[in-house]
């Protein structure tokens, strides 16, 4: 089963391709609906090979389980020019939607053909498993509220420092 987002938001592709890396902007897309707490220290940025427990919870109170965040990425051409593709292939630990057997959620960026500055958002999650038709609803309804705060917070990833590299000090 699959929940499918395409928004054009209100930064450039790079803003949204660092935001995409951070621990920080990332649990920001669930608050203050959900709270995403990583069970590790969190590594200032996510890079191909991350893997990230973390602790969900409604509200930042009340505990849903937990999740790993699995990352890798790819860089694919469209008709538009270059897409950059984040992809967490984590899988959720506990609670309710550890009974999915699949948890694959992908999130592409490119520049918005047509509108300069602007980013298309394409966010894909496909889920599996005999709890998947039940809990689909569920999130479904969570990723119309992911999309909202996507294009709230967008505008603000622009001003967003580049993450500092290996060899420059934090």
């Amino acid at each position: 089963m699959r929940i499918l987002l395409k928004l054009i938001i209100d930064c450039d592709p790079d803003a949204a391709w660092r935001a995409l890396h951070s621990p920080t902007a990332v649990a920001e897309l669930y608050g203050p609906l959900l709270g995403m707490d990583p069970l590790v220290d969190a590594p200032p940025t996510f890079a191909p090979g991350t893997d990230l427990p973390v602790q969900l919870s409604v509200g930042g109170l009340v505990p849903t389980g937990r999740q790993l965040i699995s990352v890798s990425e790819r860089e694919t051409e469209d008709a538009n020019g270059p897409v950059r593709i984040f992809r967490d292939s984590g899988i959720p630990l506990t609670g309710p939607l550890a009974a999915l057997d699949v948890w694959d959620h992908q999130m592409a960026v490119s520049a918005a053909p047509g509108e300069p500055g602007k980013t298309l958002w394409r966010d894909r999650l496909v889920i599996g498993g005999a709890a998947a038709p039940a809990l689909w609803p569920v999130l479904w309804t969570a990723w119309q509220w992911r999309a909202a705060r996507i294009r709230a917070l967008a505008p603000s990833w622009a001003h967003d420092p580049e993450p500092p590299t290996d060899s420059e000090p934090a």
